[in-house]
Order: C-alpha cells, then structure tokens, then sequence
C-alpha cells in the first residue's frame, strides 16, 4: 500500500523560508509527484511538478520562490519555499502519479494528508 507522509508545515513570518518533505513509503516509486495547496474557501491549486529528476514546471504563484525537487532514490519530494508571502497559507500536499505528468489532478492517483503552513506577521 502507497502511503505519502508530509512533513515541515510550521508558522513563519513573511520573507521567511520553510523546507516540506514527502516521503512514500510502499516500495512504490512514482515518476511524477507533485505539490499541491488549498487555502480556505479556494480551490486545490497545483503549484509544483517533477517526473523523476526533470522539473515539469511551477505556477506563477510560487515561481522563483520555491523549489521541488527529490532524492536520488526517488522516494523522497521536497518543497523550498523561500520568501513566504502571507497569500502561501495554506494546506500543503504532495502527490504521485504513474501515468502521466502536469500541473492538473487527474494525473496524481495517491495523496498524502497535507502539512500546515501559516505565514503571518
């Protein structure tokens, strides 16, 4: 059974910097994973995409702040986030998929529970 654990979500002031993880346990490696985030009372949004090593893209949202990538084994997803603007809070999840790869949900087939992050002043 795949499972994907998030962690680092924390409280952080604006301009600050937060490094998630995701770790899939499972014996699984999927070839694309992603990073996703909802705020309150918005719609899930794809921020982040990567299909083994090669970075399929980010939203303007985030670009030029923040960072996926994954380790060598491919089992582990990161997301450096650097400058935290107050609009990134939100419910952060990372997600695998083994067919295909973008910026949309329908090719993400397991999930993980989320990780928090809160930028306030």
């Amino acid at each position: 059974q795949v499972q994907l654990i998030e962690s680092g979500g924390a409280s952080v002031r604006p301009g600050g910097s937060l490094r998630l993880s995701c770790v899939v346990s499972g014996g699984v490696v999927t070839p694309c994973m992603g990073w996703f985030r909802q705020a309150p009372e918005k719609e899930r949004e794809a921020i982040a995409a990567i299909a083994y090593e090669d970075i399929i893209g980010y939203s303007d949202s985030v670009k030029g702040r923040f960072t996926i990538s994954r380790d060598s084994a491919g089992n582990t997803l990161y997301l450096q986030m650097n400058n935290l603007k107050l609009e990134d809070t939100a419910m952060y999840y990372c997600a695998g998929g083994d067919f295909g790869c973008s910026m949309t949900d329908h090719d993400y087939n397991y999930w993980g529970q989320g990780t928090q992050v809160t930028v306030s002043s």
